[in-house]
């Protein structure tokens, strides 16, 4: 377990980042390292409604799903020594942004749109890019998102890195964080 100062010890650490990110990859990681516990909110959200997202989304549409995000993230505020995993739009509710930052730490993985596009578009089970030109889509979702990911306490770059980079340039921000807004 890694030892970080108990003053700057975060009890709930929310990772957010685009599809294809690495948020479910590198949860369990960091958690593991940290001696935190994992929750994915797409896993609660799927409890919530029993069904996958891909099956809320088609056949509840979401409204539906941004709901029971938000129900399953307001969940999340009572855990304690947490890695919380978001879905990549649960920021742009500027609801659930305030709610994460009171709570706890907000990572954001950083990707390029190239290779987000490399990543996700040989995937059937990514709703926010069905029926359109998925480039197109992961571009306007990414400006859209802007603004709320620029809100992140730290922001990482996983880009170019590996899983297990990712995770120490996160310990080393949760070891001795710098001021405010650090990016890496």
């Amino acid at each position: 377990m890694v030892h970080i100062p108990e003053h700057q010890r975060q009890s709930l650490i929310y990772l957010t980042g685009f599809m294809g990110s690495g948020k479910s990859t590198i949860g369990p990681i960091l958690a593991n390292v940290l001696g935190f516990n994992f929750t994915d909110v797409d896993t609660l959200i799927e409890r919530l409604a029993g069904k996958r997202v891909v099956e809320i989304f088609a056949t509840d549409g979401e409204p539906r799903f941004r709901t029971l995000e938000r129900r399953a993230l307001e969940s999340t505020t009572s855990f304690r020594e947490h890695v919380v995993s978001l879905g990549g739009g649960t920021l742009s509710n500027q609801e659930n942004l305030d709610l994460i930052r009171h709570h706890g730490l907000l990572v954001y993985l950083q990707l390029s749109p190239e290779e987000i596009f490399e990543r996700v578009s040989h995937r059937t089970d990514r709703p926010m890019l069905q029926g359109e030109d998925p480039r197109l889509r992961i571009e306007q979702l990414l400006a859209a998102r802007a603004r709320a990911y620029a809100q992140a306490d730290v922001t990482v770059d996983t880009s170019t890195r590996t899983v297990e980079e990712v995770v120490e340039c996160i310990v080393r921000r949760l070891e001795d964080p710098p001021p405010s807004h650090s990016k890496e």
